[in-house]
């Protein structure tokens, strides 16, 4: 099976390269975040037209998450368990989708921003994380889920583990994204007992995955790597590649992160 991961940033605008990436990688099952419409709004035709199930959750023109799949799409979940709000949005903003596809639990994930270490948006993605952290623990602990559970947590996490995962540290002094706590957070998910596999077979220091639309990011290379897929053990050990689909921020209009692709064997 193929597995991808795409903030799109507007499904509506870039409908056509999502079907054209679809049809040219032979993708099985596509997570989407920043989708960026409410159900109504999403271009589900297209998709359906390919062969593709599709579920969606937006509730307007922010946030988003969708999943296509042509292996099954079952027991689809709107937020996981245990979700925090935010704001006016106590039942959660529109940024987690869970379904079954081909045996595997998928997740398109679209963490919270912060905006700014000051902001209240901040502690609500550490509050976040840590929800979905404990959320996705349960879910392969013996007592209380699935130790074989194929769950992929994948998406837009918003965070830059490493030093190294984005252009330059000196500019990210005091800003979101590269904090010590929110590296822990993300690093609390091995802590769990997942594997972050993009990194385990695409470890290459400077692989960006988002490059800002601004001052000839990415001409220059000035990107970041925020885009993960922390999966289970049982699935983890099936991961045989990954592959980070640079090419797809050239040509028109592109979203300012590219796709990438799991391939799991069996």
């Amino acid at each position: 099976m193929r597995l991808a991961t795409w903030n799109i940033n507007s499904i509506r605008a870039r409908a056509d390269r999502a079907l054209a990436f679809l049809q040219r990688t032979g993708t099985d099952v596509l997570a989407m975040q920043e989708t960026k419409c409410s159900d109504e709004q999403f271009p589900r035709e297209g998709f359906e037209a390919l062969g593709y199930e599709v579920a969606t959750l937006g509730h307007n023109q922010w946030n988003g998450v969708a999943i296509v799949s042509r292996v099954g799409l079952a027991d689809v979940e709107r937020h996981f368990p245990g979700q925090p709000g935010f704001g006016e949005t106590p039942e959660g903003e529109a940024r987690a989708l869970g379904a079954t596809c081909g045996g595997v639990r998928v997740w398109s994930l679209y963490v919270p921003n912060g905006r700014e270490l000051d902001h209240p948006h901040y502690a609500y993605k550490l509050e976040w994380l840590l929800a979905l952290r404990d959320q996705a623990a349960a879910w392969i602990d013996p007592a209380t889920g699935d130790p074989a559970a194929q769950v992929a947590l994948v998406g837009d996490w918003n965070i830059a583990p490493l030093d190294t995962d984005v252009w330059d540290m000196r500019w990210f002094a005091g800003r979101t994204h590269v904090s010590p706590p929110e590296r822990e957070a993300f690093a609390a998910f091995a802590g769990a007992g997942y594997t972050e596999v993009s990194r385990v077979h695409v470890p290459a220091e400077r692989t960006f995955t988002y490059w800002d639309y601004q001052q000839l990011r990415f001409p220059r290379n000035e990107g970041m790597r925020i885009d993960f897929t922390w999966a289970s053990p049982a699935l983890a050990a099936r991961v045989t590649g990954v592959t980070i689909e640079r090419n797809e921020r050239k040509g028109k209009a592109p979203s300012d992160h590219v796709p990438v692709i799991l391939d799991i064997s069996g």
